[in-house]
């Protein structure tokens, strides 16, 4: 039974993963979504309730009935590399590919429905409370009127985007940025806004849980950071131990939203208290493991390499 995974070709941190998987003998193929037609071509058959598939590519060709997992990492979109792209052609690339795979008893991290929805913010956030995080206090609004309110009664705010990254060539990161209740909140009206309570945090907590298994990593906050990716002024990224409340949060929020994989971000207050700022389905593991030792990449593929419960 074979590995596959979806993901660019410059992707150092499946490169990890991959090392692990041969490791352990389990066949493993990645590919990228983006080549496909062209470099991947595919073919299924759905006769008389039975149904059959391959993929092939690079001179190798991979029975959909052999496939044991599917990891979802960086992948391209389709047809991003055909000489005659067009919308058309990447919505009929995707819904072939996926649709294929969605056909298969193959095991997914994380399955596109299920990541789809987790990268949802204001989703999260809905889940992080039910799942019983400590959450800041936030609002979402194009009321200014709201949101003179909210910054009245919290004082102390950040503003950050609903869905991260912004949509440029190439994307941008955009910092959260901390204000005051003094601030001119008439932009709002301009599009949805998410302010949220600042947490004054002595730490960042990064937890990292594949599957069952869970790492956390603790990093040194400056006294008056917000933004961890840029203003690192901490120190270096250490293992922590996991809250056993912490835990229990983290099962029932990967539970809630059918998650393989996920990344926590938490600020850590001077109590000791661990805020929930985002979970990233796919966010990045390999700085982590550098850092720490940790050997995330190896509890990636023990996922991946093992047959689903019964």
């Amino acid at each position: 039974m074979t590995v596959l995974i979806l993901t660019c070709p410059e992707d150092v941190t499946a490169d990890m993963v991959v090392s692990e998987l041969n490791d352990q003998g389990v066949p493993v193929v990645r590919l990228d979504p983006a080549d496909l037609p062209g470099g991947v071509t595919l073919s299924a058959e759905y006769v008389k309730g039975d149904f059959d598939g391959h993929l092939s590519f690079g001179g190798r060709v991979l029975s959909m009935s052999a496939l044991r997992s599917i990891w979802v990492r960086r992948p391209g979109t389709p047809a991003a590399h055909s000489a005659d792209q067009s919308e058309w052609l990447t919505a009929e690339s995707a819904q072939a590919l996926y649709g294929t795979l969605y056909s298969t008893t193959a095991r997914w991290m994380n399955h596109p429905v299920a990541a789809a929805q987790a990268r949802y913010k204001p989703w999260q956030l809905r889940v992080a409370h039910a799942s019983g995080f400590a959450v800041p206090p936030t609002l979402i609004t194009t009321y200014p009127k709201i949101a003179r309110e909210f910054a009245a009664e919290h004082r102390d705010l950040v503003v950050k985007p609903v869905s991260g990254m912004h949509p440029a060539d190439p994307p941008m990161a955009l910092p959260t940025t901390r204000i005051g209740p003094g601030a001119d909140f008439t932009g709002v009206a301009a599009a949805p806004t998410l302010l949220q309570r600042w947490v004054p945090k002595r730490a960042d907590i990064r937890l990292t849980c594949v599957g069952d298994e869970m790492l956390a990593a603790r990093k040194t906050s400056g006294p008056q950071q917000v933004d961890i990716r840029f203003d690192d002024g901490g120190g270096a990224w250490v293992p922590e131990e996991i809250p056993a409340r912490i835990a229990r949060a983290v099962q029932s929020y990967m539970y809630a939203t059918r998650l393989a994989y996920g990344a926590f971000d938490f600020a850590e207050d001077a109590d000791g208290t661990w805020w929930f700022l985002e979970c990233n389905q796919g966010g990045q593991f390999g700085f982590i493991q550098l850092e720490t030792g940790q050997r995330i990449a190896e509890a990636v593929a023990a996922w991946l390499a093992s047959p689903a419960p019964n």
